[in-house]
Order: structure tokens, then sequence, then C-alpha cells
């Protein structure tokens, strides 16, 4: 345990020193500042990767009809994919392994009215399952129901925009509104995380869309989910025997790629971490050079304080210091200053990142954070080789015999 004594003497030196001292602090506090800050943007582009997906489901597989390139079957190429009812309950017979929900999408774009008040709108024909799949929040009223679907009935479901745009302060719930000719009343008022767009569409029941066009049972997109227990290659298993088995019953060639088009969300959320992650380690690789600049900054200036001080060390030897009592010294004072300077830093760097928040997403970094625990492993590795730039100059002149160390200029 070092004395009294040597922490007045490490304070005088440093009260003397002051440029010196400062530049030591500065180089060690700069280094921990850029790889904190550094390291938080890495974490602001994961963040960002996963916000493309978070308003939607993780589990999904949304499969899209094609056209096919190839003849098959005696079909010729060229031909028109559809979907229809009997291929949704075709996929819950056939994969109730793999199954956790299914819904139909029929899309359509309309003229929407109530009273005086007037739109163009998205109407989205679906299951009450969709819900699930868009991460629909009810703000008031009921989503769509099974009853919805069996008995067909004209009930909308409509965004918190639509609302606002149609009804202005008026309660919409009970209200009746014309969706391209057809009056269907308001059920309920929807909330949604993604954005104002997503906020702006209107929910019916698919039977009821199919009546309406000529009672058709056709189906723009069917959405499934697996069940996520089945984890990545469950998903890709399911996409694989999803494809296998509607190429099979819509007479597609396996070789056609362009028959049935198929999203997976899980793959592509897979893929978008990995590069958020690859970028995150460019990131931290950088920021890990700057600590490593940091370390030479330090070693640099602690062999100029130590030749600085040559004289003064022979001095102490020749009083009867020790080269152990010399080297603590020394030692202590560099640790004291890179320890300070460090964590000063380390706040610093945390304060900016957390100053930020939502300000850097127009460049794909949203809510940049450095996890407490990274960002004192990092301050800890600078200190540490703070003491050794300190150690090994003060070793090499604490062997100097004292009158050669009085001669030194």
């Amino acid at each position: 345990m070092f004395s009294r004594d040597n922490w007045r003497e490490i304070f005088e030196t440093i009260q003397k020193n002051k440029l010196r001292t400062f530049l030591s602090g500065f180089t060690v506090a700069l280094g921990i500042l850029i790889f904190v800050v550094l390291f938080g943007f890495g974490n602001g582009l994961i963040n960002t990767f996963d916000m493309f997906f978070r308003d939607d489901a993780q589990n999904l597989i949304v499969l899209f009809p094609g056209q096919t390139t190839k003849p098959y079957k005696g079909y010729k190429s060229g031909r028109r994919i559809e979907f229809d009812n009997s291929d949704l309950e075709d996929i819950k017979k056939n994969f109730p392994l793999f199954l956790e929900y299914i819904s139909p999408r029929i899309s359509r774009n309309g003229l929407v009215k109530y009273k005086n008040q007037s739109n163009n709108y998205s109407t989205r024909a679906v299951a009450p399952s969709h819900q699930y799949a868009e991460k629909t929040i009810m703000m008031k009223g009921r989503y769509l129901n099974s009853i919805d679907i069996n008995k067909k009935t004209k009930h909308a479901v409509i965004g918190r925009l639509v609302e606002i745009d149609l009804f202005g302060n008026e309660d919409s719930m009970g209200k009746y509104i014309d969706i391209a000719g057809s009056v269907f009343k308001v059920i309920g008022v929807y909330q949604d995380d993604g954005g104002d767009d997503e906020e702006r569409r209107i929910y019916i029941p698919y039977t009821t869309r199919q009546l309406i066009e000529k009672n058709t049972d056709k189906i723009d997109q069917i959405i499934t989910a697996f069940k996520p227990e089945l984890g990545y290659n469950g998903a890709i298993a399911f996409e694989r025997s999803l494809r296998d088995f509607l190429k099979e019953k819509k007479y597609i060639n396996p070789e056609d790629q362009n028959g049935i088009f198929i999203r997976n969300i899980a793959e592509g959320l897979k893929q978008t971490q990995q590069l958020a992650r690859v970028l995150q380690i460019i990131v931290s690789f950088v920021a890990f050079g700057t600590i490593i600049a940091g370390i030479i900054g330090i070693s640099n200036i602690m062999v100029f304080v130590v030749k600085e001080r040559t004289k003064e060390l022979g001095i102490r030897k020749a009083l009867g210091a020790t080269p152990k009592a010399v080297i603590g010294t020394i030692l202590l004072e560099s640790v004291f200053i890179t320890a300070i300077s460090g964590i000063i830093g380390m706040f610093i760097g945390i304060a900016i990142l957390s100053s930020l928040d939502k300000k850097l997403e127009d460049f794909f970094i949203t809510n940049p954070y450095i996890d407490m625990p990274v960002a004192i492993f990092a301050t800890i590795v600078l200190i540490i080789f703070g003491a050794i730039a300190g150690y090994i100059p003060a070793k090499r002149a604490a062997r100097i015999k004292p009158i050669v160390a009085l001669r030194d200029e």
C-alpha cells in the first residue's frame, strides 16, 4: 500500500507538469470516448435493421402467385397462377405440425366516403388471424372474427388516421362508410407501429370481398405463420415443403422459379441481422483501433515522462530509494492518470450516445447505445495497458546507476 507521502508527491508532480498530464489524460479519454461512440453506432445499426421487421410478426411466410415460364404436364408456359380458398384448406390439412395460423389477403384501392368527407384508401380483405401477422393494436371496438367470415358481414376495421381523416372529432364506432360503392359498418379502430401508411388501411372479411366480386373464391396472397419453436431451420424446411406442395397442386414445373414467389420473414431477418453484425464488427474493429492508438500514445508520453525525470530518479536512488520504490511511484502516477481520464472519457461517450437518441435515423443509426460492462471492460483494458506503458520505461530507468542518471541531460 502506498503512503500519503507518495500520493502528495504524485499530485505535486501533476501540478508542476499540467501540460504533460493533460496530454496523457486527453489521449486516454479520447481513445475511450471514440471507442464508446463507435461501438454504440454499431448497436444503432442493429436497432435500425431490427425495426424493419418489428412491425410484423417474424415467423411469417408469405406466398405470392406468379406466372409460369416453363411448360409442365401439358400446360403451356406463360400461365397465370391463381390462389383460391381451397389452397387455404389444403395447407391447413397437410401442414398441421408446421402451421400456427393462416390468412388470405386480397388488396384493393378505392374511394371511401363518410358524409362530405372522402379519400382513397387501401382495403385489405383478410381473416381474423391477420391481426397477429400485422401486430395490429385495437384502440376501439374489435377486430374481425370467425362470424364475420362465415356470414360474410359488411364490417370494417379502420386505421387511426382513417378515422381522423373521415370523422374528425366524431366517434366512428357503429357508423357506416361507403367503400367503393359498398356500405360497411365500422366495428373497430386500430393503430400500428409501422407508421402512417399502415394506419391508413381498412380491413374487411375476405369472404365479403369475394362476395362483392361476383362470389369468386380467388385470393391475392396467402400469409402463413410457422410455429416459433421450429426455429430458423424449421422455417426453411416449411418454406421448401410449401413450395413443393403448391407447385405440384398448381402443375408448375419444379424447376420454374417464377410460378410461385415466397417471402420468408425469418430468412430475411437472419440475413439482415448478419449484415448488421458484420457492420458492427467493422465498426468495433475501428473502435479497437482507437484503443490501440491510445495505448501507443500513452506509451510515447510515458517514455518522454521517464526520460524527463531521469535525473530526478538518479537523485532518489542516490538517497537510498530502491528500484521497486522508483517503479512504484511512476506506475502509480501512470495508473492514476489513466484511470481518471478513462472513466471521464467513458462517461462522456455514454452521454453523447444518450443525447443522440433518434437524431441519426437518417443515417440508419437508431438509439445507439453501449452495454455498461463493455464500456467498463474497454476502460479497464486501457488502464492496464497504461500501467504497462508506464512500467516498462520506469523499470528501464530504475536500472540506471545513480551517477549515470545524474549526468543525463
